[in-house]
């Protein structure tokens, strides 16, 4: 495992290069955005409903246990704010900028393809019977048999609306993400058998799954609703997760890919500047070594030429002065 430095990551010092390298990425999010406000204006599929399938249909029209304003807030700002939690703990961008990314790309996911659904299959909620007709007389068309509502509009377009649930999938896909991080940051498998630490990571499911039911018990969605936004919401939540960190289970799973990437490109700079400086240093070596011995070569050929005495023997040879 490459060396850890943490605190040194922050907001101020890196957010803007990893955003940058993302930045794709957040296009993409706003791109996600733009759909899903199509597909909630768009008219769902009415689907046929007679006289004889309004048994099922009859359920009372009540408000929401949970509103749909409180859906973003269970889904988004609740694993943000734990998000936030972490980040001033270790003080890495890279970790709360990815969480962040991978948690918007999850919900966001999710509720596109959870209301594209809904728009293709017009599925009737429970309640629709009270939704076509609010003064609890069935109107149908003698020809087709289909229904004839006199309700609100809006009321009746949010009644072909029931299949998959958009609190159930968003829920889940918030909720489900925050499980997965939440595990890989408190190392809950690394086999030290810390049952407790279990409990932690399925309490965002078990707050996902009191939503759900309470669509039920609203009579706003069928079990079957209910069931298929979950299974979506978890789904992708898994794959996004996925996508920026490793399995909990990992050595490594208590961050995410990227800083380690980062730590790994660290290092090989590191390691290539001290082998760049190691070479330069062999170098200089090298040469002061030769310098040296050029020197010694220098100064031995000065010190004959000064100490050398044959010019005088011979010159006393010759009877010559000298």
């Amino acid at each position: 495992m490459p060396d850890i430095d943490l605190g040194s990551h922050t907001i101020q010092s890196h957010g803007f290069k990893v955003a940058k390298v993302h930045k794709h990425d957040w296009l993409i999010l706003l791109l996600l955005v733009v759909i899903e406000a199509i597909l909630l204006i768009i008219e769902p599929f009415h689907r046929f409903v007679g006289e004889d399938m309004m048994t099922d249909m009859k359920y009372p029209l009540k408000g929401n246990t949970v509103p749909f304003w409180a859906v973003p807030m269970i889904a988004i700002v609740f694993p943000f704010v734990i998000f936030l939690v972490f980040y001033f703990t270790r003080k890495d961008v890279y970790d709360f900028h990815h969480a962040i990314l991978g948690l918007l790309f999850a919900v966001l996911l999710t509720a596109v393809i959870t209301d594209a659904i809904k728009d293709a299959v017009g599925r009737p909620r429970p309640d629709f019977f009270w939704r076509c007709f609010p003064n609890g007389k069935g109107d149908f068309d003698p020809l087709k048999k289909d229904v004839i509502c006199h309700g609100d509009k809006a009321v009746i377009k949010e009644g072909y609306k029931s299949f998959p649930s958009g609190h159930s999938s968003w829920s889940f896909a918030g909720l489900s993400f925050l499980s997965w991080y939440l595990a890989g940051k408190i190392r809950a498998f690394d086999r030290r058998g810390h049952v407790a630490k279990l409990c932690i990571i399925l309490f965002p499911f078990l707050l996902a799954a009191l939503v759900a039911i309470s669509r039920v018990d609203d009579y706003w969605h069928h079990w079957q609703d209910v069931f298929t936004g979950a299974l979506i919401g978890s789904i992708i939540a898994s794959f996004c997760y996925l996508q920026f960190f490793p399995y909990p289970n990992d050595t490594n799973g208590w961050a995410p890919h990227s800083f380690f990437q980062m730590m790994e490109e660290r290092n090989r700079g590191h390691s290539s500047a001290q082998r760049v400086n190691s070479f330069h240093l062999q170098n200089s070596e090298v040469g002061a070594s030769f310098m040296g011995r050029n020197s010694g070569v220098e100064s031995t050929e000065s010190s004959s030429h000064e100490h050398d005495t044959t010019p005088v023997l011979d010159a006393m040879e010759t009877g010559r002065k000298y």
